[in-house]
């Protein structure tokens, strides 16, 4: 991992692609928002709070250990959140 800088732009990158891109979901198929749509914007959302609050933790014994696996939560909540989108 380069930096906690490019880490903090990955996850709000990502997750607001994925908002973006429930949001296009929207328009291309209902025209308006759905219970599962909002439900997927919320969910997105809140991985994102979760996610940045974990990255400006200051009390961490290892850097390194807790980076890593903030970088692979972040990884594996944005998969999850993709394939939700997948699915509706």
């Amino acid at each position: 991992m380069a930096s906690i800088k490019n880490l903090k732009k990955d996850i709000n990158y990502v997750l607001s692609d994925i908002i973006e891109a429930v949001y296009i979901w929207e328009m291309a198929s209902a025209g308006k928002p759905t219970k599962e749509s909002d439900a997927l914007i919320d969910e997105a959302i809140a991985v994102f709070d979760n996610l940045i609050k974990k990255v400006n933790q200051k009390d961490v014994e290892n850097k390194k250990a807790h980076f890593k696996m903030v970088n692979e939560e972040f990884e594996t909540s944005a998969k999850q959140l993709v394939e939700k989108i997948n699915t509706l």
